[in-house]
């Protein structure tokens, strides 16, 4: 079954209040977004410079002095900007709009008179405006200010961000596109194409709807003036720096695995389900769940993360899985939940929000430490900290977080995405309420011309039991749509008491639940939550003969903490058992699984390397915690993947 989702959910429609995600939502709004305000003026010592902010100051002409930083440094900038306003709608702030008005008003003096805006190219390459499409980011940084932009005029109403993308925008229309005499290229980064719909949807203006489309399309299409490029020049030394690295080595239509940058893919695989949704291009549709097989059926790790190799940040082969040296980018499984969003719009099937969930869970939370103040960009499944600290091909491994990056584009990307997660709960199609995620929240819709109020309460992710209210102004009949995760094996449902056949109405994962609501209709979902030894499939060969450990949407970890160094010497048996430990003072609060397993021991008689008889075992009891939560209380090793005996 499909179903085209059409109504927007606004981030006020929805006010989360969760156990679990109030925190952070709490931690970034107070520490977070101040500390990254901080970090982009280079008040933070001991830690790499962002001049992000002194950038525009350089290019407004307020100070003089040398760009610094990356390419898309103002990229930093517009994404705190983003995760600021979706802060302002979740709480309002005065002290904090005052901050963003004031980085608004340096961003206008640092445009051009002809919308021109880009700190990287106005101070230090100015000379060089749209010759570097491939590495240069000025269309990926358009993108992420346009964002900001929306973002921030949905919070306040204030315009004046937006009309300076809009300028800047009209710009690049009137540059770009199919129309004779203008340049027939796409960004080498994409960005600008999901930003552009963004903002089609605030001013609808179809000619940025028109653009995204451009962009899209022309993608793969005509690629020589990328390759030609002097930038390129790296992509003719190093095969993975070639056109596939920018999604760009064949036309949009025939491309049918993920290649390349994974964030590069990840954001141009959600413009594309914009379009398909905003247009109604059934092609656009299909693409995207060819691409969607693809990525997250042969190249997504358990956590919910993508980018299997630090070289390129890129996509490899189907089912190249390795846990030591993986990527994993934190923002390519932001990323990831952008597009499973979007995904879940267009077409009723549980496998999009299960993803987002995932990824939410593990893959996202895991970049940011308890307390806020450090990152991880890369997201290993498997660390040691004596061979990642000296082995070369584990160069981009961080054993520990980290305080800021250089390139510092993940820390911005979790706030925005955590201060906004209340978008990412139901869509809704005119007489339909889908729920996606269960995050406790109080929300208002307007079904058939009538107001309806839901309230979600739960203990989620480590207690599956759900409490939904429905409580509509008056009468009004639609369908609700409750999704059962594709980890549950069993479930009970019950509408007002009344137990559902759940089975007999289940589409594509999700219980329609066809009812006339009156005041105050309850739902009642319990998901059981058995711990489950996960496998991969067999052509994963870096996890042959081992397991994971998964309870509900959460990956678990062995940390050297808890279980002690060696970690690689653990096997679990097939027939070991889990309790499940509620440990509400222990890192924040979590649940741990505590189970029996074996340590191998060498003979410590014997100091040869190999040898022909078989190593004892000894049992010993295992502790695993939440794959997100590691590496919270003190260095040392982790591990995912177990060996099973």
């Amino acid at each position: 079954m499909k179903n085209t989702v059409n109504e927007h959910i606004e981030l006020n429609q929805v006010k989360v209040k969760d156990g679990f995600w109030d925190k952070r939502t709490r931690l970034i709004t107070d520490k977070v977004i101040p500390y990254q305000w901080d970090a982009l003026n280079d008040n933070i010592p001991d830690v790499p410079p962002s001049h992000s902010v002194e950038n525009f100051r350089i290019a407004a002409g307020i100070t003089t002095g040398e760009f610094k930083g990356m390419p898309f440094q103002d990229s930093d900038a517009a994404k705190w900007i983003e995760a600021a306003s979706y802060s302002l709608i979740n709480e309002p702030n005065a002290e904090l709009e005052q901050l963003i008005d004031e980085l608004v008003d340096l961003i206008a003096y640092a445009q051009k008179d002809d919308g021109y805006l880009n700190t990287y190219f106005t101070v230090a390459k100015p000379d060089q405006k749209w010759q570097d499409i491939s590495h240069g980011h000025e269309l990926y940084c358009a993108g992420h200010m346009i964002e900001a932009a929306v973002a921030y005029y949905q919070a306040t109403s204030k315009d004046k961000l937006l009309q300076v993308v809009c300028k800047f925008a009209d710009l690049i229309d009137n540059l770009i596109g199919p129309e004779e005499g203008k340049m027939k290229i796409y960004p080498g980064h994409p960005e600008i194409e999901l930003a552009l719909v963004r903002l089609y949807e605030v001013t609808k203006e179809t000619r940025y709807l028109k653009l995204a489309e451009f962009f899209v399309k022309e993608r793969g299409h005509h690629s020589k003036f990328m390759s030609q490029e002097k930038s390129f020049a790296l992509g003719r030394k190093d095969k993975w720096f070639q056109l596939d690295y920018h999604q760009a080595h064949l036309p949009m239509e025939e491309q049918t695995t993920a290649e390349g940058h994974s964030v590069r893919a990840m954001y141009l695989y959600c413009a594309m389900a914009d379009l398909a949704l905003e247009t109604g291009d059934a092609k656009l549709l299909e693409q995207s769940k060819t691409l969607w097989d693809n990525a997250v059926n042969k190249r997504m790790y358990i956590t919910g993360a993508l980018g299997s190799q630090g070289h390129g940040e890129r996509f490899t082969i189907d089912y190249d899985l390795p846990n030591d040296v993986a990527y994993a980018e934190t923002c390519a499984s932001i990323g990831l939940v952008f597009w499973a969003h979007r995904m879940a719009k267009l077409e009723v099937n549980r496998e999009y929000a299960d993803a987002m969930e995932r990824a939410l869970y593990n893959g996202v939370i895991s970049g940011m430490s308890l307390d806020g103040e450090k990152y991880f960009y890369v997201n290993p499944l498997e660390v040691f900290p004596k061979q990642a600290n000296y082995r070369h091909d584990h160069a981009h491994v961080e054993t520990e977080r980290v305080g800021w990056f250089g390139c510092a584009c993940c820390p911005p990307n979790i706030a925005r995405l955590t201060t906004s997660i209340g978008q990412y709960i139901y869509t809704q199609n005119h007489n339909a309420i889908f729920t996606h995620l269960y995050i406790g929240n109080e929300s208002s819709f307007n079904v058939n011309g009538k107001e309806v109020n839901i309230t979600q309460q739960r203990n989620y992710p480590y207690n599956g039991d759900i409490s939904i209210t429905v409580n509509p102004a008056e009468e009004v009949a639609f369908d609700f749509y409750v999704r059962i995760p594709g980890w549950c094996d069993s479930y009970t449902l019950k509408v007002d008491g009344e137990k559902i056949a759940a089975d007999e109405n289940m589409v594509n994962g999700y219980v329609k639940i066809v009812k006339t609501w009156d005041k105050a209709c309850k739902i009642e979902l319990n998901l059981e939550m058995p711990v489950k030894k996960m496998r991969s499939h067999p052509k994963v060969k870096e996890n042959a003969g081992k397991i994971a450990l998964q309870r509900g949407p959460v990956v678990y970890c062995l940390e050297e903490i808890d279980n002690g160094e060696d970690l690689m010497n653990i096997t679990i048996p097939k027939q070991a058992e889990f309790n499940v430990i509620d440990q509400p003072d222990l890192l924040d609060g979590i649940v741990t699984l505590v189970g029996d397993g074996y340590r191998i021991t060498a003979q410590p008689t014997s100091n040869q390397l190999y040898q022909s008889h078989e190593f004892t075992e000894e049992p010993v009891q295992l502790t695993a915690v939440p794959y997100s939560h590691w590496g919270n209380r003190k260095p040392g090793e982790m591990l995912v993947w177990v060996r099973e005996s």
